[in-house]
């Protein structure tokens, strides 16, 4: 008779198998995702590029190398890449139009009234801290 599914019904190995194609698709569905989130950033003022490109060289790293090596090869992509990676610093540039773009977020924020006042508090106190390490980090 037919028995239903389970996952006991497979040997070990095919289980592993699709483990890893599912883990592999996962990695390289987060890497695509990256890029393209990467990509509008390029854009878009408002979105940062950078920070996508690094869960993309992150995620690419573990289930996908050639796209990997692809991304840190880049003439545009690789160096700010390369730089985080090695002393994970953040041009001073960069610094600043974040430090601005968190600081305009937390004014414009308080007139809002809708907003609870708890929340109209901890974000510009959680964008203070993003602000303060970011400015700890090494410049290029």
């Amino acid at each position: 008779m037919n028995q239903p599914l389970d996952d006991t019904s497979y040997p070990s190995e095919a289980r592993v198998v699709v483990r890893r194609r599912l883990a592999l698709l996962l990695w390289r569905t987060v890497t695509v995702m990256a890029v393209a989130l990467a990509m509008l950033g390029a854009a878009l003022p408002v979105l940062p590029t950078v920070p996508f490109l690094l869960v993309a060289a992150w995620s690419a790293s573990k289930g996908w190398p050639a796209f990997e090596r692809w991304l840190l090869e880049h003439r545009h992509f690789g160096p700010p890449i390369v730089r985080w990676r090695e002393r994970g610093a953040v041009p001073r540039r960069a610094k600043w139009i974040s430090s601005l773009m968190m600081a305009s977020s937390g004014i414009g924020l308080q007139f809002f009234d809708q907003i609870p006042l708890w929340l109209r508090i901890a974000t510009p106190a959680v964008m203070l801290a993003v602000a303060v390490w970011i400015w700890r980090r090494p410049d290029d």
